[in-house]
């Protein structure tokens, strides 16, 4: 939920992003009365792994608008 707050009170704000995170916490509700199953959480860094390629995008047009020049290259995973 944490995760969802900061993402669209990015976008929207703080207001509409308590509304918002609200919206979902009572269709999770309706969910799980409905069909008799717990929550899952997905993880804080849910969205961010949904969407890595968009969020990559997406931090590299910011800094380059912050007037940095951006090289990506892919780091060697550790053995």
């Amino acid at each position: 939920m944490s995760a969802q707050f900061r993402r669209l009170a990015a976008r929207r704000g703080r207001k509409r992003a308590i509304i918002g995170v609200a919206h979902s916490i009572l269709v999770m509700a309706y969910y799980m009365l409905k069909h008799g199953c717990d929550y899952q959480e997905l993880g804080e860094d849910y969205f961010e792994r949904i969407n890595a390629e968009g969020l990559k995008r997406y931090l590299v047009k910011r800094l380059q608008h912050l007037g940095y020049q951006v090289y990506l290259e892919l780091q060697q995973p550790a053995n």
